[in-house]
C-alpha cells in the first residue's frame, strides 16, 4: 500500500473516531434534562475486555538518529489479534477509580529490500531477518463524572500510560550474495510514563430502558520535545443480561510519538488502531 494511501486511511479513521466522540458529546444536554432515577449503569465494578485486530504502523528510531526500521516499509507487519482489558472500581456514585492493560507481540521475518542501519548494526539488502516488536501499556487512573443522570455520565479522567517499549532485528549467520555473514542483532528498548486526560462520555438511546447505549472517549497530552499521544475508543453497545454487556467498535489503542535522545533515548513513532469486539460485566 502507498504512502498517500496509508495516510488517507489514518486520516479517515482519526476522523471517523471524532466524529463519532463529537455525536456523544451532541448527547451531553440530553443527561442535564435527565431525571435522578437509578442510574442505568448502577455498579460498584465493572469488568471490560475487547479482542483487539489491530495493525501496527510507524517506525523505531535508534539512539541519537542512529538508523531505523519502518513496521510497514521495512517489515510489513501484518494486522494480529490481541486484547485489552479494563476494571473500574466506582467507589461513590461519581468517582472511579481504574486499571487497563493492553499487550502488544508481533514478530515477523522478512527479506530487507535495503539496507536498515539500526542501534549501530547494519543489515544489507537480501539479509533474510527477523524483527520483533513488544509494546506493554498499562494505565492506572481516577475519573470524576461531573455529569452523571440515569441515561449515562460526562466524565474527566486523568491516567499514567506506562510503555513498555521493545524492538530488535535479528540476523543469523547466513550467505548472502555469495559471501557468508556473521549473525548479529539490534535492539532499542524503552520505557515511557506518560500522563495523559481527557473525556469520557456514556448514554443511553432511550429514556425507559437500558438496551442501547454509546460510548466514547478521547485521551491525549503534548509533551512538547518529549512526544505526544492520543487515543480513543468508541462503541455501541447492548445490554445481554442483567451482568452482561456487548460492546463493539473502533479503537486508537495509541498514536504515540516520542521523539530521539542524542545520548540516552530511542525513539518511537507507532500507530496502533483497529475494531474491538467485547463484553462487559458490571456488578
Amino acid at each position: 500500500m502507498s504512502t498517500s494511501k496509508r495516510e488517507n486511511r489514518r486520516s479517515l479513521s482519526l476522523a471517523l473516531s471524532c466524529l463519532i466522540f463529537f455525536v456523544l458529546m451532541a448527547a451531553v444536554p440530553q443527561l442535564y434534562a435527565a431525571g435522578n432515577d437509578e442510574d442505568f449503569d448502577a455498579y460498584k465494578i465493572k469488568f471490560t475486555g475487547f479482542w483487539f485486530y489491530t495493525q501496527p504502523s510507524g517506525s523505531f528510531i535508534g539512539t541519537g538518529g542512529n538508523g531505523n526500521f519502518d513496521f510497514q516499509k521495512d517489515v510489513s507487519f501484518q494486522s494480529y489479534s490481541t486484547f485489552t482489558g479494563n476494571v473500574d472500581w466506582k467507589f461513590t456514585r461519581k468517582n472511579h477509580l481504574l486499571f487497563s492493560v493492553t499487550p502488544f507481540d508481533r514478530t515477523k521475518s522478512f527479506v530487507a529490500s535495503r539496507t536498515i542501519t539500526f542501534q549501530g548494526q547494519t543489515f544489507n539488502a537480501g539479509l533474510s531477518v527477523n524483527a520483533n516488536l513488544q509494546v506493554n501499556a498499562y494505565a492506572p487512573g481516577y475519573q470524576y463524572d461531573i455529569i452523571r443522570r440515569k441515561r449515562g455520565h460526562l466524565g474527566i479522567r486523568a491516567q499514567l500510560d506506562l510503555f513498555d517499549v521493545q524492538g530488535s532485528l535479528d540476523a543469523a549467520a547466513q550467505v548472502s550474495n555469495g559471501l557468508p555473514v556473521v549473525a548479529h542483532r539490534a535492539q532499542g528498548n524503552l520505557r515511557a510514563p506518560l500522563p495523559v486526560a481527557g473525556p469520557d462520555v456514556r448514554f443511553y438511546l432511550t429514556k425507559n430502558s437500558d438496551r442501547v447505549f454509546v460510548t466514547g472517549n478521547v485521551f491525549g497530552m503534548y509533551f512538547f520535545g518529549y512526544g505526544n499521544f492520543i487515543s480513543t475508543l468508541d462503541t455501541v453497545g447492548i445490554s445481554a443480561a442483567r451482568h452482561l454487556n456487548i460492546r463493539a467498535g473502533y479503537q486508537l489503542g495509541t498514536r504515540l510519538n516520542v521523539n530521539n535522545n542524542a545520548s540516552t533515548r530511542v525513539g518511537i513513532n507507532l500507530t496502533q488502531k483497529g475494531p474491538v469486539v467485547g463484553i462487559e460485566v458490571p456488578f
